[in-house]
């Protein structure tokens, strides 16, 4: 799922930032459904990759974004741009990048039948997504639950908590070697409940989740 954060949460409003949407440059949108994982999940760590506040507020979208559209140069008839927050977040890097906060929203284009999200904004509002371009809500501190799609290793309450780096970008992690973002709350197993296994529970080993306050 391209939704690594569970329910339970505690933050303030005031502690997140609503500039910026997600860098899909050198993404492929119709990989961006919420059924997939990537960088456009909730609960993906990000860094700030365009900060250029003297750009419109709102500009005409990529090519990429604009084609999201459909066919769009029939001639003679008048159309309007597909338009996109120009400042940008991307995945980050604990090897080299400044993290900024962890994304509370997935950015999804398509659901899992291929349909555009675009014409089905109550579906979208459901998966608690945002479209590509659309400004996507920044966590910069606070207290939140992450599956284990979004943790590399195993942290333990208490441990801090770190930015991962190579195959595990924008994830938690135990490696102390890169910057750190924050410690590790609490574990737990929604396999494990004394119950059937909940949907967030996966295949059996999938379940694990880790309670995780940030400060950035």
């Amino acid at each position: 799922m391209a939704n690594r954060l569970l329910p339970f949460r505690q933050y303030n409003e005031h502690d997140v930032v609503n500039l910026f949407s997600l860098d899909t440059s050198a993404l492929t949108l119709a990989n961006m459904t919420h059924a997939s994982n990537g960088a456009w999940d909730a609960g993906v760590i990000v860094k700030v990759s365009n900060g250029d506040m003297t750009q419109e507020p709102v500009v005409d979208g990529t090519n990429q974004l604009q084609s999201y559209l459909g066919k769009t140069d029939y001639p003679h008839v008048g159309g309007n741009a597909y338009s996109e927050v120009p400042l940008k977040v991307s995945i980050a890097d604990g090897a080299a990048d400044v993290p900024v906060g962890v994304t509370l929203r997935q950015t999804i284009a398509f659901d899992e039948n291929g349909e555009k999200l675009l014409y089905y904004k109550q579906k979208l509002l459901e998966l608690q997504g945002v479209l590509p371009g659309e400004a996507v809500p920044v966590l910069t501190k606070g207290i939140i639950t992450v599956a284990e799609s979004g943790v590399a290793g195993t942290p333990t309450a208490g441990a801090k908590v770190y930015l991962g780096t190579g195959g595990n970008v924008g994830k938690f992690t135990t490696n102390s070697g890169n910057a750190e973002v924050g410690v590790c709350l609490g574990t737990g197993d929604r396999d494990d409940v004394g119950t059937n296994p909940d949907y967030f529970a996966g295949t059996g080993t999938t379940g694990k989740y880790y309670v995780i306050k940030i400060d950035l």
